[in-house]
């Protein structure tokens, strides 16, 4: 059996990796720049969009990265951050998902002078419209916050204690992002610490264009999940019998169930895979990990979630199976309380359709 990417659309799925502001719509990216007198590539919403995706695939995650400027920099105000909010639950919703986590970094918007608190406030907002209105177009759809800290900045104690203030007002978790190379977590060691003693929920981006190190980094810390953790397949090596051996660090997350938030194409587009045939993830599926896979960018990468989980259908075999069994592992794994997840894996598995375990390799 297989699955058609309009099959993929209709089932719930669940996103816990996608960036507010990799997501804005190309027409959205016009108009705010138009309003703040923000310079663009071009002001053609098509040809806009051509431009992100080809700049985002240039091989390198610092290249892909410069193209925040232009969506980073027209969400400079309330009420922009409030639309793109509103528009991103809107464009999930109807994507099928059911569940998403929305991060953003609120010190990336604070050039014409709103507070970090403001910034938060607005993209709160912004979801409970987003939620309303999908949900008078027939579609149920919830969301949470993670507030991201850059790597490459000194305010991680400063957003750790924003996302505490906030942490039942929405905001769910707590995020690294950035440049991975030169910028370990552990820098962050006192922000994480405070996390830690309330007992807050993290994840880190890790092991995407860093390796080893990285991911150990994240370990330390406490991340809970780990963004894109492609390069664990490092600590994975073929054993000479037809199956592979981990090494401790693979063991560890494995064996702990630090899920693992994949975003293939995005991944390819940085250089940190070749294709959807042969991408980490599926070897990560088949030994067991807690696999999930999101959108990371969807401006950039020009991608949905129904379109990560078909292309992995369609390229690198993938069976119903496993896209059920990603989707109940990304449940099982929200930033929400047991019930809640409890209620969200009901959700999204279809009645008659109970998900089996992906066929493993030895390891």
């Amino acid at each position: 059996m297989t699955a058609t990417l309009e099959q993929i659309v209709a089932l719930p799925k669940v996103l816990l990796h996608d960036h507010l502001d990799g997501g804005v719509r190309a027409a959205t990216v016009v108009e705010l720049a138009a309003e703040a007198g923000h310079a663009l590539p071009s002001t053609d919403a098509d040809e806009l969009a051509t431009w992100f995706h080809a700049q985002a695939g240039s091989g390198s995650l610092e290249a892909y990265l410069a193209t925040f400027a232009h969506t980073a920099g027209v969400m400079q105000t309330a009420e922009a951050l409030r639309r793109v909010a509103r528009e991103a639950v809107l464009d999930l919703a109807a994507d099928g998902v059911v569940y998403a986590e929305e991060r953003f970094a609120p010190e990336l918007h604070q050039a014409r002078g709103l507070s970090l608190q403001h910034a938060v406030d607005a993209v709160r907002e912004g979801l409970a419209e987003g939620e309303s209105q999908a949900a008078a177009q027939g579609r149920t759809i919830r969301t949470g916050l993670l507030l991201c800290a850059m790597r490459d900045s000194d305010r991680a104690d400063e957003v750790a204690a924003l996302a505490l203030a906030n942490r039942d007002r929405g905001v769910v978790g707590f995020d690294v992002a950035g440049p991975e190379d030169g910028y370990p977590a552990s820098a962050m060691g006192a922000a994480f610490a405070q996390l830690r003693t309330a007992r807050f929920p993290v994840t880190v981006h890790a092991g995407e264009a860093a390796g080893r190190d990285s991911l150990d980094g994240a370990v330390d810390v406490g991340a809970l999940r780990l963004g894109h953790g492609i390069r664990l397949l490092d600590d994975i090596r073929p054993d000479g019998e037809g199956g592979f051996r981990l090494g401790r660090l693979a063991h560890w997350i494995r064996d702990r169930r630090i899920a693992l938030e994949v975003c293939p194409t995005s991944n390819i587009q940085t250089g940190g895979a070749v294709s959807y045939a042969d991408h980490p993830v599926t070897t990560l599926l088949r030994l067991g990990f807690a696999v999930t896979v999101n959108t990371d960018n969807r401006l950039q990468s020009r991608t949905t979630l129904s379109r990560e989980l078909h292309l992995l259908v369609s390229e690198a075999g993938w069976t119903p199976d496993d896209l059920r069994a990603v989707t109940v592992t990304a449940a099982r794994h929200a930033f929400l309380h047991e019930d809640e997840r409890t209620d969200l894996v009901d959700r999204v598995i279809l009645p008659g359709h109970a998900p089996t375990a992906p066929g493993r390799h030895r390891a």
